[in-house]
């Protein structure tokens, strides 16, 4: 890997004061700018001038607020620049829709999101007449002969949701460029833990929802790319972040500029906590997947690809076998121990727990949940940061003996 510090250079971004002086950044909350010369209003409308001139025309284009964050992630992806938007579905799509025309074609991994395999799925083969083939990212021949003439993306997840698989960036990488298409890389599940630009990712997409956010009270995306590419996206006659309008509120940007910061500090807490609850689980012999265990099939490419500071990541998953066996132990979790709740999404400082073949990746039919190796019973748990380890685990071991998922009649201590 290269000397790229994603902490140091995030450091370096935020490095500058507020309106008045102050040691937080200004919040601009304005919608429309002033422009001082006429002849700038012209400029600003056909790209050449603009935020670097210190030139803002309208909020929708560009905000002095989003425009220091976006500085500032792009700093932590090792990235040219960077633009936040309303929702990280609102980057995956802007993305795909400026780098896909009607008759282009997209080469995606089979196991994401299921609000990004709809959108690949149905969204945009029906609307907008972009086409996609679904592989195992890890399968490079299949990945390889996907391809066709028009492809024009190849988009993965850094860590699969929610099967946690780890797709090799570099080789996937060197297919995409040799057929001409961009390599798009979702880093929601592991920022920091991860940096997909510095092994050869083109455009670099987040959910700010989560860890970013860090509090489950905002909503927020970023693309992280090469300036010319962001500026495409900019555009007042071509752009899909200028027309199609996924917006970031001033505000929300203010919020996860002095939450970022501490992302670093969270993101290695995630990971021990996550990297403690899987080895007991292991040792027990419950059927954990997590990309810290020596038994994860990717873990030699996390350990070549990942920033071993940051961990694993905070996201673990169990395979109970039924849904109802997931049901039982997340409700037992919640209303009996309190070890946190079921809801969707991630990042939170409370533990989430929920049931992606019920939840978010019910977009999938079966067989496609199958295919991924999505099991009913999969429970996916983002592990907070709340509470001791000890108090944790206890919760944890408690609710699998109350539900009967529990083989080894050894207990374990924290300490």
């Amino acid at each position: 890997m290269s000397d790229f510090h994603p902490v140091e250079a995030m450091a370096a971004a935020r490095h500058e004061f507020g309106e008045h002086g102050g040691v937080n950044l200004s919040v601009e909350i304005s919608t429309t700018f002033t422009v001082m010369d006429p002849e700038t209003m012209p400029s600003l409308f056909t790209g050449q001038a603009g935020p670097k001139q210190g030139c803002y025309l309208y909020g929708r284009h560009f905000n002095p607020t989003v425009y220091a964050l976006g500085r500032q992630l792009a700093a932590m992806e090792g990235t040219e620049a960077a633009y936040c938007t309303s929702s990280g579905m609102g980057a995956i799509a802007a993305t795909a829709m400026q780098l896909c025309r009607s008759g282009d074609h997209a080469v995606v991994a089979h196991a994401i999101y299921g609000g990004t395999y709809a959108l690949f799925r149905q969204f945009l083969p029906g609307r907008a007449g972009v086409h996609t083939t679904f592989v195992d990212p890890n399968d490079l021949q299949a990945v390889e002969a996907a391809f066709t003439d028009r492809t024009r993306m190849l988009y993965v997840e850094t860590m699969a949701n929610p099967t946690l698989a780890i797709p090799d960036l570099p080789r996937l990488a060197e297919i995409a460029h040799r057929h001409g298409a961009r390599l798009v890389v979702d880093n929601t599940f592991c920022p920091l833990v991860i940096s997909p630009a510095q092994h050869g990712a083109d455009i670099v997409v987040h959910s700010l929802t989560k860890y970013a956010g860090g509090a489950s009270d905002v909503i927020g995306g970023a693309i992280c790319a090469r300036e010319e590419f962001l500026l495409e996206l900019m555009d007042v006659q071509d752009g899909a972040l200028m027309l199609l309008g996924p917006t970031m509120d001033p505000t929300v940007a203010s919020h996860l500029t002095l939450r970022l910061p501490l992302l670093p500090l969270r993101m290695k807490e995630h990971s021990k906590r996550a990297q403690f609850f899987a080895e007991r689980l292991h040792a027990a012999g419950v059927r954990v997947v997590y990309p810290g265990l020596e038994s994860h099939p990717n873990r030699d490419t996390l350990h070549r690809l990942g920033n071993r500071e940051f961990g694993a990541g905070g996201i673990l998953t169990v395979d109970l076998g039924t849904r109802e066996r997931a049901d039982a132990l997340m409700g037992t979790l919640q209303n009996d121990e309190q070890f946190g709740y079921m809801a969707v999404s991630l990042g939170y400082f409370e533990t989430l727990m929920s049931c992606p073949s019920a939840s978010t990746s019910s977009e999938l039919t079966e067989e496609e949940q199958r295919a991924a190796g999505i099991s009913p019973g999969l429970v996916r748990m983002s592990v907070g940061l709340t509470g001791s380890l000890e108090q944790r685990w206890g919760q944890l071991e408690r609710a699998l003996r109350k539900v009967g998922i529990w083989p080894q009649a050894v207990t374990h201590s924290a300490n």
